[in-house]
């Protein structure tokens, strides 16, 4: 049976122009700004612009800007699950097919926002780009003209200025940007007044977003068409789990007012500590566990809660080892870490440890040594789980395990040094020059002589014992020596 499309075109101001109409946003922004439409009366509308050739606008078009949003997780030991018709898309844009219209937007007095998810390569000041483009290549090209064009059809008043918020996944993403916008400014030799319009009366919101969405659902897509009364070619699926972070004051609070919706938006005057706190706990629980999950035998983060050894592991790791470092309310960091295992439990996300251990090593020294060496200062003594989760690391990047090829993934020059530490004549030797490499762990660690014994024994019990014998025997060791 033929359904009607979707079209249900609402009719908001546009108060947000949007880079990116890709999965993330949609799924995230586009249930924040539905979410504030619905409690308050935000009643916004988002111009979404298309910020590289190919891309989903007139898909999104043809379907008058709406879409079905389907949040599939778990929480609180059972499935839960939502479907939300988004309606908060009013206009989109094609900067490539008609770059007036794009500039069109830049001169609207009921804008007040740009949001952006371009990409963690996307804010960077490429010289290539021209005033004189249409469009420019990079976003913050892109955004230095659309600025420019509002700084002069407003006068550089103060009024016009807008609150930026980029969502792209790199620390202090709204002060990059900046920079960027303001290096554009000196190389199309723009004139001071804009500078400082950028500075005085627009606000940049570094920002931290946390959701894992995994996008069109094209497994289950048959299944969910015919239940839906309308025909969708851009529906989304997400979990329900929602964290933006944004740096702001009171005056942001007022003109977002999250405060009346159930969505987790924290508008606070630092961010780096709810930084600080996912990269430790969420990533840093991935990144610990995946290697020791996988020598042990397992495929998917789902499994690793269906095994009663390594979901104690995992939990010993997180509640033991790397909550008590944290220097946040502890009830908080708990609650968050408790939603993290809900996360990681959900049964409509399969996520393979193959593909979280790309490049382990370096997320191992951003999102996990920080914890081990912080426990070690302390408590005078190493974290015995985490230290092993690290031995773990160690055998991974091996190559092999018990006969069968392991799914390392990063740099060859890594591979290679890694490897060859190995072929020494023993694992003492392998250590010493191992940890001697800087450029793996931000510091000499063969420095550290607790640490060097601990993760001696903790290989030894590994490659004699197996991982669950082997991490057994070594919480039985009690090795205390003086760094």
């Amino acid at each position: 049976m033929n359904k009607a499309p979707l079209y249900q075109r609402a009719d908001h101001p546009i108060k947000i122009v949007q880079f990116g109409e890709g999965n993330f946003l949609r799924a995230f922004v586009g249930q924040a700004v539905y979410q504030l439409n619905q409690a308050s009366e935000f009643n916004a509308g988002i111009a979404v612009v298309q910020p590289i050739e190919v891309g989903r606008v007139e898909a999104l078009e043809e379907q008058g800007g709406a879409y079905t949003l389907f949040l599939n997780g778990w929480a609180n030991d059972r499935e839960s699950k939502e479907t939300i018709v988004i309606d908060t898309i009013v206009k989109t844009c094609n900067p490539y097919t008609d770059f007036s219209d794009f500039l069109t937007l830049a001169t609207l007095p009921s804008l007040e926002f740009i949001i952006s998810n371009t990409t963690e390569a996307g804010i960077v000041f490429e010289p290539i780009d021209a005033f004189e483009d249409s469009p420019q290549k990079n976003f913050p090209a892109k955004l230095t003209r659309f600025l420019w064009e509002r700084y002069q059809q407003f006068n550089g008043s103060a009024s016009s200025g807008l609150d930026i918020l980029p969502c792209e996944l790199i620390n202090h993403n709204a002060d990059q940007l900046k920079a960027c916008i303001l290096k554009y400014a000196v190389h199309w030799n723009l004139d001071a007044g804009f500078n400082h319009w950028i500075n005085s009366h627009n606000q940049f919101h570094n920002t931290l977003v946390d959701r894992i969405v995994p996008g069109f659902p094209r497994d289950d897509f048959e299944k969910l068409a015919a239940a839906l009364p309308y025909s969708d070619h851009s529906m989304v699926t997400a979990e329900p789990f929602f964290l933006w972070v944004i740096e702001g004051d009171d005056r942001l609070k007022e003109k977002l007012p999250f405060h009346l919706t159930k969505l987790d938006v924290k508008i606070v005057p630092d961010m780096q500590p709810y930084r600080t706190r996912k990269v430790r706990i969420l990533n840093g629980a991935h990144t610990a566990m995946v290697p020791l999950s996988i020598l042990y035998g397992l495929e998917t983060v789902s499994e690793i809660f269906n095994d009663d050894f390594t979901d104690h592991v995992l939990k010993k790791v997180v509640l033991d080892e790397i909550v008590p470092t944290l220097p946040m309310d502890k009830s908080e960091v708990l609650t968050f870490a408790n939603a993290v295992f809900d996360r990681f439990k959900n049964p409509f996300i399969k996520h393979y440890l193959s593909s979280i251990a790309l490049n382990s090593i370096s997320k191992f020294k951003v999102r996990v040594l920080p914890s081990l060496l912080a426990y070690q200062e302390e408590r005078k003594e190493t974290p015995k789980y985490l230290v092993f989760t690290m031995a773990c690391l160690l055998e991974f990047y091996k190559g092999y395990w018990k006969e069968q090829t392991l799914p390392v993934q990063d740099d060859q020059e890594v591979i290679s040094f890694i490897q060859q530490c190995w072929e020494l004549n023993s694992i003492n030797a392998t250590l010493d020059t191992l940890m001697k490499n800087t450029a793996l762990w931000g510091e000499d660690l063969s420095q550290n002589k607790s640490l060097i014994t601990e993760l001696e024994m903790a290989l030894t019990l590994l490659q004699q014992k197996g991982v669950k014998e082997g991490l057994t025997a070594f919480l039985k060791s009690n090795i205390t020596i003086e760094n």
